[in-house]
C-alpha cells in the first residue's frame, strides 16, 4: 500500500483523505483539532467539518505532523490559505526529499500575493509540487458523486502521479501544465461565488447572476493572462467549471456568505457564525492588491471588496457595475 499524508481535515481535505483511502493506499491524516483526531479514528468520521460521512477504516488521523508526513512519497496540503506557509515551514523538516506535494488549498497569500504552489516550493524547496483544482464540492466526493478534476504541474511526470493515485470510478483527475491558470481559476472563482450570492440575497434573478458568472470569467481570464496562464485553462473546469459550482451550488460557503450579506448581515457577523472559512474574504483582498500591481480591471472584485472592506451598500454596487461606460465584449 502507497503510504500517503493529507495535512488539513476540514472538508476538502477529510474527502480526499478518504478518497485516498478507498483508492487502496494507507492514508494519515494531519487534523488542528483534538476532537477531529478523537472522532475519525474512534468512529470513522468527522463530525465537525464533514459530518454524517462514514470514512474508511483505512484512515487514520493524528495530531502530530511529523508523525503524519513520515517517510510518505504523497504529501497533500489541504489546509486554509492564511496558514499554509507556517504549516508548510514546519512539515518541511519531516517530508521527504522526494516526495510529491499536491496543494489542494484554495486562495492567493495576502502578504505576499503567492500562489498556494509557490507558498508550498519556496518553503519546501527541491521536491515537485502539483496543485490540485476543479469543480468538486466535499460533501459530493466523498459520497462518490461522479466528480472531475485537474492535477496541474511544470513536472508532467508528478501530475500523472497523482492522477493516478487519486483517480478511481468516481473522481477524474486530469493532468494539465498550467498551474497559474489552474490556481488562479480555483481561487478567484470564490470572489465571484461572493457577488453572485450577494445579487440573489438582494432579491435579484438569473439575468445578473449570468452576467455575473460570464463577465466574472472575463475578469478572471484577464488577470491570468497578465501573470503568464493560458487563456485556454479558464475555459476548462478549473476555471468556467468551478466558477459555474460555486457561484450556483447552495453548498457553497463563498455564494452563502454573500448571500447574507447581501441581505444585510454585517461581514464580522457572517465570518463569527462559521465553523469553516470562505476563502473568497481573503482572496478578494488579494485579487484587489494583484488587479492593481499588474494595472488589471477587474470591476466586479473591485465592487466585492469595496462592500465588504469599505462597508459600499450591495445594491448601489450592483448598479454601479451596470452603469460603467459602454464597451465590447471582448475588451
Amino acid at each position: 500500500m502507497t503510504r500517503t499524508a493529507v495535512v488539513g481535515a476540514g472538508a476538502w481535505g477529510t474527502a480526499l483523505a478518504d478518497l485516498l483511502a478507498r483508492n487502496g493506499a494507507s492514508v494519515t491524516l494531519w487534523a488542528y483539532e483534538p476532537d477531529v483526531v478523537e472522532a475519525i479514528n474512534a468512529r470513522h468520521e468527522n463530525t465537525r467539518f464533514l459530518a454524517k460521512a462514514k470514512l474508511h477504516d483505512r484512515l487514520r488521523a493524528t495530531g502530530d505532523l511529523d508523525e503524519a508526513l513520515g517517510d510518505a512519497p504523497l504529501v497533500l496540503f489541504v489546509t486554509p490559505s492564511h496558514v499554509l506557509r507556517g504549516i508548510a515551514r514546519q512539515a518541511a523538516k519531516s517530508a521527504g526529499q522526494g516526495a510529491t506535494l499536491v496543494v489542494a488549498s484554495k486562495g492567493i497569500e495576502r502578504e505576499s500575493l503567492a500562489l498556494m504552489t509557490d507558498v508550498i516550493s519556496e518553503e519546501m524547496p527541491g521536491r515537485s509540487v502539483v496543485g490540485l483544482s476543479g469543480p468538486s464540492f466535499a460533501k459530493e466526493v466523498v459520497e462518490r458523486q461522479p466528480t472531475a478534476v485537474v492535477a496541474a504541474s511544470r513536472n508532467a511526470a508528478a501530475s500523472e502521479r497523482v492522477q493516478q493515485a487519486l483517480s478511481s470510478d468516481a473522481f477524474r483527475v486530469y493532468t494539465h501544465h498550467d498551474v497559474v491558470g489552474v490556481e488562479l481559476g480555483g481561487s478567484l472563482k470564490n470572489v465571484m461565488a461572493i457577488a453572485t450570492g450577494m445579487a440573489e440575497g438582494l432579491g435579484l434573478g438569473y439575468n445578473p447572476r449570468a452576467a455575473l458568472i460570464t463577465r466574472g470569467l472575463a475578469e478572471m481570464t484577464r488577470l491570468g493572462v497578465a501573470l503568464g496562464a493560458d487563456p485556454l485553462t479558464f475555459a476548462g473546469l478549473a476555471g468556467m467549471g468551478d466558477l459555474v459550482l460555486t457561484c450556483t451550488g447552495a453548498l457553497s460557503r463563498n455564494r452563502q456568505l454573500g448571500l447574507e450579506i447581501g441581505q444585510g448581515r454585517r461581514l464580522d457577523e457572517s465570518l463569527a457564525a462559521r465553523e469553516t472559512v470562505a476563502e473568497g474574504v481573503y482572496t478578494t483582498q488579494s485579487a484587489h492588491a494583484l488587479a492593481s500591481r499588474e494595472e488589471i480591471e477587474m470591476p466586479i472584485v473591485a465592487a466585492v471588496y469595496r462592500i465588504l472592506f469599505e462597508g459600499s451598500d450591495p445594491r448601489r454596487a450592483i448598479g454601479e457595475l451596470m452603469t460603467r461606460e459602454l464597451r465590447a465584449e471582448p475588451d
